[in-house]
């Protein structure tokens, strides 16, 4: 039989108040009730976990760990109680490689101002969902369209599509580029995030690709002029590094940036982000 959580909250008290009849009412139960408790909660474990006297209640070696672990234990469950019925008291905001660009930072204190009931964070995951579909945030920035059924989504802004390359690259010394300027390039992708694929190009003037995972080995990698890239503009506002320039494409069709979140379990922060993401791409 596993413990329950009744015996580990009666084996702390039992602990933290000292006496079997001080644990009782702090718990608001008997003390037969403590006592037949703790018993079970040995006997599940078929270790002995308290050493009682007429006048005190010291734990076992075995009952001093297994006290330190059902201390973890009931605080992790007191956390998730809390989180999920006060969590709309919380609001995160997932995203894969560049939250908002340049809109992220008035995005926060905008925020912050107008809704001081609802702490906001901005997390970073990268996967096709920006963490939504982890269950690591409650609304997320993607850039592509999500297939998935489970979730809803809506254009707030778009964004204009650069070319990352080594700042010694010839094309860097070009006011923009074209596609075609690319064609003879190997393009480095993400293909579980990114917003580039080689459909861009027409079938018989297509990049090579080579994969990467992470915005940063992206950027480490394209620095060495070794491959190029091509993303929103909001990683130039997020993610400038030396060595590496962003040029506009000229011809490459603007980026739509999405708001996302759960169909049926919609955060009620929902709508004033939509408005407030909306009014901040609609104002650049």
């Amino acid at each position: 039989m596993d413990p329950e959580l009744r015996q580990l909250r009666c084996l702390v008290a039992i602990v933290d108040e000292g006496t079997f009849t001080d644990a009782a009412v702090a718990l608001g139960v008997s003390q037969a009730a403590v006592s037949r408790t703790l018993a079970s909660l040995e006997q599940a474990l078929g270790v002995r976990l308290l050493r009682r006297t007429s006048r005190s209640v010291t734990p076992t070696g075995t009952g001093l760990r297994v006290v330190a672990h059902a201390r973890r234990v009931l605080a992790e469950v007191d956390d998730l109680v809390r989180d999920a019925t006060s969590g709309h008291a919380h609001l995160r905001i997932g995203y894969a490689w560049s939250a908002l660009g340049r809109h992220t930072l008035p995005f926060q204190r905008r925020w912050s101002r107008t809704h001081p009931e609802t702490d906001l964070h901005l997390v970073r995951v990268n996967s096709a969902t920006a963490g939504l579909g982890e269950g690591a945030c409650e609304l997320a920035v993607v850039r592509r369209p999500l297939d998935d059924r489970r979730f809803e989504s809506a254009i707030v802004g778009l964004e204009r599509r650069l070319c990352a390359m080594a700042s010694d690259d010839p094309l860097a010394r070009r006011r923009s580029v074209r596609l075609a300027d690319l064609a003879g390039r190997t393009l480095l992708v993400d293909r579980r995030t990114g917003t580039t694929t080689a459909d861009l190009w027409p079938p018989d003037s297509r990049p090579a690709t080579e994969d990467t995972h992470d915005v940063d080995d992206w950027l480490t990698v394209i620095a060495t002029g070794r491959s190029v890239g091509m993303t929103a503009e909001s990683t130039a506002n997020q993610y400038p590094r030396p060595g590496v320039v962003y040029r506009p494409v000229r011809d490459g069709e603007p980026i739509a940036v999405r708001l996302a979140w759960w169909k049926d379990d919609p955060h009620p922060a929902t709508q004033p982000v939509l408005e407030l993401l909306s009014t901040l791409y609609r104002e650049a």
